[in-house]
């Protein structure tokens, strides 16, 4: 899956710069994840980075709407990143 940020999200401009896919913009009133672009981190980090450094826990979850397993998100890291050399 792909991650979603929810409303308690107080706009702290954590996640942003730290996203490797650059997946997270500023929305309408609180930041928000592009699924098309969101790997949850896989094939940068062990983790998701943005929910590291997210300060309100339980803010950056899984996007019900947008279920992908494992090898999903490593195919689109690999679309993502390498595409160039495919």
């Amino acid at each position: 899956m792909s991650l979603l940020i929810t409303k308690r999200c107080i706009n702290c401009d954590m996640c942003e710069p730290e996203c490797p896919n650059e997946a997270i913009s500023m929305g309408e009133a609180f930041y928000q994840i592009n699924p098309n672009l969101c790997t949850e981190c896989i094939g940068h980090y062990d983790k998701p980075t943005c929910q590291s450094v997210c300060p309100i826990s339980n803010t950056i979850v899984k996007d019900p709407d947008n279920p992908e397993t494992e090898e999903q998100l490593w195919d689109k890291f690999v679309l993502l990143h390498h595409a160039d050399k495919i």
